[in-house]
């Protein structure tokens, strides 16, 4: 508050709040360092521990992006009366016919590839999806954007049927999802699973994890497997591409319920509530 002076409320949308002396709101994603600390830098998870502390007893409100974080806020001693629901949105806007072919040349993509978009690191279980492609010999190929990101994922970049194309900026996402075959997201734990959403708003059938967040995030919109077993993985797979009129359209009418305008009105609720 140097530069603004005294507010109000002030609303962090991490997992390490601002200071302030005026009423907190915090956004937590996940609390993935809870469950899998092997994921992260023993640093990194000293200091989400320390905020995790700080938020327990100094914030006033907290919004979940899902139950799942909801849950997980209750287990780690913040009373549930502090939370709130508030699911993120999703673009909708469709990636027209032009623009997934200006993608698709600059990355030299096949008419028919698998999709994987995320921070590439272990808890993404790419590990997991690359073995299930040694069950789907005449699988496309798996198509992986994403910068970078904390430790060894254990799939070698020369790995045969996969192709890491890094950092893909905005702009190109929304087509590099139009244009998939199917999305692939098989992560062993989400607090929300939000490019689950981002490819349902493209027409890419989905498959993801069932037991996790991002089941509650598909709804009945997406094939679920289970991200331990490589062989349900490619299951899931064959199950989607056959599936995958029914999965559009299913996934169309899933992200309708997810716009930014229900996740704004949802946190302007929030702040009402606090300014009394």
């Amino acid at each position: 508050e140097v530069a603004t002076g005294p507010v109000d409320i002030a609303h962090a949308t991490t997992l390490i709040p601002c200071p302030t002396d005026g009423k907190l709101v915090v956004t937590l994603h996940d609390l993935a360092f809870l469950h899998e600390p092997r994921h992260f830098t023993r640093h990194g998870v000293r200091v989400f521990h320390r905020s995790l502390r700080h938020i327990r007893d100094r914030a006033d409100l907290v919004l979940c992006c899902s139950q799942a974080t909801m849950d997980d806020c209750v287990a780690a001693g913040i009373g549930a009366d502090r939370l709130r629901l508030v699911p993120l949105g999703v673009e909708t806007e469709r990636a027209t016919p032009d623009e997934v072919a200006r993608v698709r040349a600059a990355h030299s993509l096949p008419e028919n590839y698998l999709l994987f978009v995320g921070t590439v690191e272990p808890r993404k279980n790419l590990r997991g999806l690359v073995a299930a492609l040694a069950h789907l010999p005449d699988a496309p190929e798996l198509v992986v954007a994403g910068a970078d990101g904390w430790g060894d994922t254990g799939v070698a970049a020369d790995t045969p049927g996969v192709r890491f194309i890094g950092f893909v900026p905005s702009d190109d996402l929304a087509p590099l999802y139009a244009g998939a075959t199917v999305f692939c997201y098989p992560s062993e734990r989400e607090g929300y699973g939000l490019p689950v959403l981002e490819a349902m708003a493209q027409g890419a059938p989905v498959v993801t994890s069932k037991g996790t967040a991002t089941e509650e995030t598909a709804g009945n919109a997406a094939v679920l497997v289970n991200p331990h077993d490589p062989e349900d993985i490619a299951r899931g797979i064959s199950e989607a591409i056959t599936r995958r009129k029914e999965l559009h359209a299913k996934g169309l009418a899933r992200v309708q319920r997810r716009s930014w305008a229900a996740t704004a009105s949802l946190t302007a609720a929030a702040y009402r509530e606090l300014a009394g």
